[in-house]
C-alpha cells in the first residue's frame, strides 16, 4: 500500500518535535490582516509542509433558533465552491497530496488546510481553501444529501444511550442558552433549512474580523502573512472585514439540583452528572484543571476510579471533566455500570465529588498529578497538527501568547489549598443535574437529604 508523502514527513515532524518538544516551545508571532482577521504563525522550518488553521465564531451557538445552522453550513462549505462541485474538489486536494476539513462545535466553525509547501502542492492547496471559505455553493442537491446525511445521523444517535443521555444532560445544565443544543442540530431543526439560511449564515458569520488564522509551517513571517492576506481577501464583508460577532451570554448557575430518568432498552445505564463549570481564560481554570485530574480526568489513577471501580467494581470506567468555552462550558461527570448496581454507582460517585470538595487532593495526589500533567505536556504539542490547534484556541479564545510557555509552571503552582477553594466556590453538590439512561432507571435522592 503506498503512503502519500505528506503522511511520511508528517510521521517523521511527530518522531521530531517529540524529542525536541520538552525544550523548545513554539514561539508564536501575531498580527492582523488588512481586514481585520486575527493571525497567529509559529514558523516550523524542519519539515516541507504547512498547517493553516482558520476558526470562525460560527458555531452552534449562533444557530439562533435554527437547529443545525452552523454545523450545515461548515458541512456544505466542502461540497462545491467557485467552479468546482464536491468531486472536483477532493480531486484538486488529492492530486497535491493536500487535506481539507471542515466542522463546527458549539463556540466555533473550523476550516482546516494541510499542504507541502514545494508547488504546484502550496498554490493548490490554498487556492482550493479561498475558494471554499469564499465562495461556497450551497448546491441544492448538496444540501439535500447532506440533510439526508444528518437526519440519518440523528436517529441513529437516538439508539445510542450514552448520546442520549449527554444531549440530555446539556439541556438540563444550559436550559435556554445556545449552549444547550447539539451542534447537529434537531430533526425537526434540520428538515427546516433552506439554501438562504446557509448563504445567509455565511455571509454573516464568515467576515475576516470574526475569523482567526493560525499557520505552523515551513515558513518565513513574509510568507506567513501572504498566506493569511490571501486566504482572507474575499471573506464576506470585504475591505472592512465584516462584524465580529457579540459574546455568547452569560450562562446562568443552577439553582437548584434536578433528576431525569430515561427508560431506555439497554444492558447497562448511564449516569451523568453535571452544571455549569468554567470558562476559557477563567480565573480559577488551573485550580480546577489540575483538581479534576486528581478526580476523575486522570484515567485509572483517579479518585473517582479508585472509589467506583477498584474498591467496588461497580463500572468499568468512570471520568470528570471541564469543557470550557466561550462563557461556562460544562463540568460533568459520568460511568455506565449494571442496571442491578445502577443506584448504588451513582450515590458513590455523588458522595467522592463530595468529599473531594470538602476535603480536596492529598499531598501525595496533588504531586502526582501535577508530575502527570507536565510529563505529558510535551506530547500535547509534538507535532506542527498539534501546535496549529493551540494555536487557534489562544487566538479565538484571546489567550496570552505566552500560554504555552507558562503552562507547567502555573500548573506546577497550583496548591491544594488553591483546589478546595475553587471547588468549593464552583461546584455544588446540591445543584447538580443527574441524568439516568437504562432499563431500570429509578427515582435518586435529593442531593443535599
Amino acid at each position: 500500500m503506498s503512503v502519500s508523502p505528506i503522511r511520511l514527513l508528517a510521521a517523521l515532524a511527530l518522531g521530531m518535535l517529540m524529542s525536541a518538544a520538552a525544550s523548545a516551545l513554539p514561539q508564536i508571532q501575531s498580527w492582523e490582516t488588512p481586514n481585520g482577521a486575527r493571525v497567529l504563525f509559529v514558523a516550523a522550518p524542519d519539515l516541507p509542509m504547512v498547517d493553516v488553521r482558520l476558526v470562525f465564531d460560527a458555531g452552534s451557538a449562533r444557530d439562533a433558533g435554527r437547529p443545525g445552522l452552523a454545523a450545515m453550513t461548515s458541512a456544505m462549505l466542502t461540497q462545491g465552491a467557485g467552479d468546482w462541485d464536491a468531486d472536483a474538489l477532493a480531486e484538486r486536494m488529492e492530486s497535491v497530496g493536500a487535506s481539507l476539513q471542515s466542522s463546527a462545535l458549539r463556540d466555533m466553525a473550523v476550516v482546516s488546510t494541510r499542504s507541502l509547501t514545494s508547488e504546484p502542492a502550496l498554490d493548490t492547496a490554498l487556492a482550493t481553501l479561498t475558494q471554499v471559505l469564499a465562495a461556497p455553493r450551497f448546491a441544492a442537491a448538496d444540501l439535500e444529501r447532506l440533510r439526508q446525511n444528518t437526519l440519518t445521523a440523528l436517529r441513529q444517535d437516538e439508539q445510542e444511550p450514552g448520546t442520549v443521555g449527554q444531549k440530555a444532560l446539556f439541556k438540563a445544565i444550559f436550559g435556554s442558552h445556545p449552549y444547550a443544543g447539539e451542534p447537529e442540530g434537531t430533526p425537526e431543526g434540520v428538515s427546516a433549512l433552506t439554501r438562504d439560511d446557509l448563504v445567509a449564515f455565511h455571509r454573516q458569520y464568515y467576515g475576516a474580523r470574526n475569523a482567526v488564522v493560525a499557520i505552523v509551517g515551513a515558513l518565513d513571517r513574509a510568507q506567513a502573512e501572504a498566506i493569511a492576506t490571501r486566504i482572507t481577501a474575499d471573506l464576506p464583508g470585504g475591505a472592512s472585514g465584516g462584524e465580529r460577532a457579540p459574546a455568547p451570554p452569560p450562562v446562568e448557575g443552577l439553582t437548584a439540583g434536578s433528576t431525569q430518568d430515561i427508560a431506555f432498552p439497554s444492558s447497562q445505564t448511564h449516569v451523568l452528572v453535571g452544571q455549569p463549570g468554567m470558562r476559557r481564560g477563567d480565573p480559577d481554570y488551573f485550580p480546577l484543571y489540575v483538581g479534576n485530574h486528581v478526580l476523575g480526568g486522570s484515567g485509572l489513577v483517579s479518585l473517582l476510579m479508585e472509589e467506583v471501580r477498584e474498591k467496588r467494581g461497580l463500572s468499568y470506567s468512570v471520568y470528570s471533566y471541564f469543557l470550557p468555552m466561550r462563557a461556562e462550558g460544562p463540568f460533568v461527570m459520568g460511568l455506565q455500570t449494571k442496571n442491578d448496581q445502577a443506584t448504588q454507582a451513582r450515590e458513590v460517585l455523588l458522595a467522592t465529588l463530595g468529599q473531594f470538595i470538602e476535603k480536596g487532593p492529598t499531598e501525595a495526589d496533588l504531586a502526582a498529578a501535577q508530575k502527570n500533567i507536565t510529563g505529558g505536556f510535551p506530547l500535547r504539542i509534538a507535532g506542527n497538527a498539534k501546535v496549529v490547534e493551540y494555536l487557534a484556541m489562544i487566538g479565538f479564545y484571546g489567550l496570552p501568547l505566552d500560554y504555552l510557555d507558562r503552562f507547567s509552571g502555573r500548573v506546577e503552582a497550583v496548591t491544594g489549598e488553591q483546589i478546595r477553594d475553587a471547588f468549593a466556590r464552583r461546584i455544588h453538590p446540591d445543584r447538580l443535574a443527574v441524568v439516568d439512561v437504562g432499563p431500570q432507571a429509578g427515582p435518586v435522592a435529593k442531593q443535599g437529604d
